[in-house]
């Protein structure tokens, strides 16, 4: 099987990465809503998986973020990053290893979690390592087991992902020590049952 960040270099060039940003705006759009609320404080943020940087964008936006990073392990995808935002913190990372030096108070990602061979891993790096006392993370999911169509994904990209049901995602966040736990379907239509979106506190 190919890595994953093979697959999206390849996006990257081929302009891909713009019919992302597309198809994920709307969910998307829910969970910076949800940050909006929860956030009202100053804050810094990361946007794991972060592609061309355009979440990253949208964060900075915030009246109230004084810092948002990207980050990502497909070296095009940083490249288009840095091309359209030069003043922007992008950094091309392996995950799970890269080991970040400062603690933030928000994490987001969207379609990231799942292309990691043991997810819980990282969950417990990010609530141990990664997020201040307080912190918020917020994960888009579309890979999931009631969407029953996205289970031909790793056939047809040729890359590993790793499948759990609502409730087994749920139980990594509660097993990796998040609290105040939430989840919804963002942005669902009729043949599709919607993003998966978790969310979490550090205490």
């Amino acid at each position: 099987m190919k890595d994953a960040t093979e697959v999206f270099d390849n996006w990257a060039i081929i302009g891909k990465d713009e019919g992302m940003e597309k198809g994920h705006a709307a969910a998307v759009t829910e969970m910076l809503e949800f940050i909006a609320q929860k956030r009202t404080d100053s804050f810094t943020a990361i946007d794991i998986g972060c592609g061309n940087g355009w979440v990253v964008r949208k964060l900075s936006d915030f009246p109230n973020c004084t810092h948002a990073i990207g980050i990502d392990g497909a070296e095009a995808m940083i490249a288009k990053a840095k091309n359209i935002d030069a003043e922007g913190d992008y950094r091309l990372v392996v995950l799970p290893e890269y080991q970040l030096e400062e603690k933030v108070d928000v994490i987001h990602s969207m379609e990231f979690i799942y292309y990691l061979h043991d997810p819980a891993q990282m969950l417990n790096i990010i609530h141990n390592h990664w997020l201040n006392s307080g912190g918020l993370v917020v994960f888009g999911i579309d890979f999931y087991a009631e969407h029953k169509r996205s289970h031909e994904w790793p056939g047809l990209l040729d890359v590993h992902m790793t499948l759990h049901s609502e409730e087994e995602w749920l139980a990594l966040w509660k097993n990796a020590g998040f609290i105040d736990i939430t989840s919804w379907r963002a942005n669902p239509s009729a043949d599709f049952p919607g993003t998966l979106v978790i969310t979490g506190r550090k205490s």
